[in-house]
């Protein structure tokens, strides 16, 4: 009888070692899961955050580009009118 019990322990030790490793390679699919999840989760924001720093860029240039087109217009303007001012002198 106590053969029986060893054996039987020994089975029960088996199945409990089994149930264990079952569940933490469960727990670590699922790791591999979330941690794929954040990596994508984190490219998206990081795309984003590029597309908007980008469109801010352009926007510079592009305000950049019109303060200088209307410097230039008061500038003409202004050599215009000294122009103008000189002729009636």
């Amino acid at each position: 009888m106590p053969k029986q019990n060893k054996q039987a322990g020994q089975a029960g030790m088996n199945q409990a070692n089994q149930a264990q490793n079952t569940a933490t390679e469960f727990a670590s699919e699922t790791n591999v899961s979330e941690v794929r999840r954040q990596n994508q989760q984190s490219a998206a924001q990081s795309a984003s955050q590029q597309s908007a720093s980008q469109a801010t860029e352009f926007a510079s240039e592009t305000n950049a580009a019109e303060v200088r087109r209307q410097n230039q217009q008061s500038a003409a303007q202004s050599t215009a009118r000294q122009s103008g001012g000189q002729a009636t002198e």
